[in-house]
């Protein structure tokens, strides 16, 4: 009983609150029309409508907060962005699936919330006011007696009969009709400004695209770190080892014992090991990307090819470091591929930026024909763009000539 109560509590509010809202949006449309006309007039409303839009954005989905509250659902917040600079604001305006969903939910909200909210109005007035009513009818002038239920209220036998039938009725349709009523409304609301599962799948994608290009950041600051690390510690102490068994080999010099004998092994398998970790460094996060970026490391990289290699970079940004060093090794291992499969005399490398992509184009003169699964190297291309998300095209008919494109997901 105790919850039932609540709920009826509950559901008058909500309607209550509800007429209220509704006479403030049906103010909405004047208003609306109002920055409309003045597009048109005097230019004020090229700033003040898309601001406008925003007001009104921000007044539905209190409203959507509202429903969610009484059905006992999450609300998450929209975030509302509007772009710099008035013509962007309005091309915002004129594509955004939600702003023409809030101004569909205008008629709707004033159509359904007016007489409901009145509805609710007059049933909890009903419950609260009749008994004073029925208590204090013979205050009312001769000439303009009291109604309830429609009746004239001329005496205590007319004021009790109507009274307790209009107190009846009003807590029967406070007690089980406002709560379906109020229950329905917020179920309608919600469907009305719920997205569309289209609107939801590309709110999703632009949720992972912004996820994945911090996770890129992320991922591109730890290689750094890493690769600072193995420099400037593990290899530094690496090369004070070697220097030391160098010296005791020195020290030792022609001995032929078994501490010379390890001493020697020693020495050369810390070259060894210090060889292995250059490698590793390189192919983790080539040190060079961190000196030059990565424009001035494809110079040095095309500048040391083995055959001649055209480098063409148009409209180049800063990228994620994850990015930087997948574009830098695809690169290489083309360049290198043509170089010793291809019997090219000449790789053209092109690179720049395509609605938020990076795209990579390599193209040799050699003889074409590459099978990828003959050990050409395109596999490792195809899984280093994989891993990012991106793609890789390979055309190369026999006679070649030989174009690899990548393209990689950088936007966020």
């Amino acid at each position: 009983m105790r919850e039932r109560y609540e709920q009826v509590l509950r559901a008058c509010s909500y309607l209550l609150i509800e007429l209220f809202s509704a006479l403030a949006t049906l103010l909405a449309l004047p208003i609306l029309a109002v920055g409309v006309a003045s597009v048109a007039v005097g230019g004020v409303g090229l700033v003040a409508f898309p601001r406008m839009v925003v007001g009104l954005r921000q007044w539905s989905d209190w409203n959507r907060g509202r429903a969610a509250a009484l059905l006992g659902l999450p609300h998450a917040p929209r975030r509302i962005r509007l772009p710099e600079g008035v013509r962007e604001q309005w091309r915002h305006v004129a594509k955004d699936k939600e702003i023409h969903r809030d101004l569909r939910w205008i008629p709707r909200e004033v159509l359904l919330g007016v007489p409901l909210g009145t509805l609710g109005l007059v049933a909890a007035g009903a419950v609260v006011l009749t008994v004073p009513a029925m208590l204090l009818w013979w205050v009312a002038p001769a000439d303009d007696p009291a109604t309830m239920l429609g009746f004239y209220v001329t005496s205590w036998t007319s004021s009790l009969v109507t009274g307790t039938g209009q107190l009846i009725l009003g807590c029967a349709v406070t007690w089980w009709a406002l709560p379906w009523l109020a229950t329905w409304h917020a179920r309608s609301t919600l469907r009305a400004l719920r997205p569309s599962t289209e609107e939801e799948l590309a709110a999703r994608v632009g949720e992972l695209t912004e996820s994945r290009a911090e996770v890129l950041d992320a991922h591109g600051a730890e290689l750094r770190r890493i690769e600072r690390d193995l420099h400037d510690g593990t290899q530094a102490r690496l090369v004070a080892i070697a220097m030391r068994l160098g010296v005791a080999k020195e020290a030792l010099g022609d001995a032929s014992g078994a501490v010379a004998r390890l001493i020697q092994e020693a020495h050369a398998g810390t070259e060894e090991a210090m060889t292995e970790l250059r490698n590793v460094i390189r192919t983790m996060y080539p040190p060079i990307l961190a000196d030059r970026g990565l424009e001035g490391a494809l110079a040095a990289l095309a500048a040391q090819s083995a055959i001649p290699t055209d480098l063409r970079i148009d409209g180049l940004t800063r990228l994620p470091a994850a990015i930087e060093a997948a574009a830098y090794h695809i690169v290489a291992e083309t360049t290198t591929n043509a170089a010793k499969y291809s019997g090219a005399s000449r790789v053209i490398v092109r690179m720049g930026m395509d609605d938020g992509r990076l795209v990579i184009e390599v193209t040799d003169d050699g003889h074409g024909g590459v099978e990828e699964t003959l050990g050409t190297g395109v596999i490792g291309i195809r899984r280093r763009a994989a891993a990012l998300d991106g793609t890789t095209t390979v055309s190369s008919p026999p006679g070649g000539p030989t174009v690899i494109t990548v393209e990689l997901p950088c936007a966020s």
